[in-house]
């Protein structure tokens, strides 16, 4: 995946008060950040951030971190961030980290987690690239590793073929798959969803969204 670099972002991303610069401190202990203990979701791969952003206005109740690696991206969802402090929308239960998803269980204790959100990731459609996808085997064990108890995974796509492959991936690392759909948006899951940044694009073009909730 490339992408184009934007100067000065990852200066603007050390000095933003949205981002959480050394989020190791905070493992085991985020309810002391967020200065309650409310439940903690946490999107991997947020983009720039629209998903998150507007779950964390519609559940003041939940506690939320957008995870994003690429800097140039996560610009772009601080400056969405912003936007919402000028129109006086102030979010007091949202933050954002700029680390790999491979490292989440470096941040996160046991059980700490109550929900996972996998929006559009990259396909990775080449086979000797299977273990770079979300869904794979390598990343349900990070996730693994940080869900509570009944914790679930959420993932939305519009691409068929990583969708076919989360369907096999996910049970044979031995989870099970709650839910799902082939086409979100005519389906009862649609009911209270939230769409992305891509969810709306592809959506407006006719292309069916697919959705699976996943547990252990």
């Amino acid at each position: 995946m490339r992408l184009r670099h934007i100067p000065g972002a990852e200066e603007t991303i050390a000095q933003s008060p949205f981002v959480i610069q050394d989020p190791q401190l905070h493992k085991g202990d985020w309810s002391q950040l967020f200065g309650n203990s409310a439940p903690i979701e946490i999107e991997v791969g947020m983009g720039k951030g629209r998903f998150i952003m507007e779950l964390a206005k519609n559940h003041p109740e939940i506690n939320y971190i957008g995870i994003e690696r690429y800097s140039s991206v996560l610009l772009r969802a601080i400056q969405k961030r912003q936007e919402l402090e000028l129109s006086d929308i102030h979010l007091s239960n949202i933050y954002f980290l700029c680390v790999d998803a491979k490292t989440l269980d470096q941040f996160f204790a046991p059980g700490e987690v109550r929900r996972i959100y996998l929006n559009f990731s990259d396909p990775w459609p080449k086979d000797r690239h299977a273990k770079r996808r979300l869904t794979s085997p390598q990343f349900l064990a990070v996730y693994e590793k940080i869900l509570a108890p009944e914790g679930v995974v959420e993932f939305k796509t519009d691409n068929r073929g990583l969708f076919e492959y989360s369907l096999e991936s996910i049970p044979a690392a031995g989870w099970s798959i709650k839910e799902q759909t082939f086409d979100l948006h005519h389906s009862p899951m649609a009911e209270g969803n939230v769409m992305t940044e891509y969810e709306a694009k592809f959506s407006a073009e006719g292309k069916p969204i697919c959705k699976l909730i996943a547990g252990r």
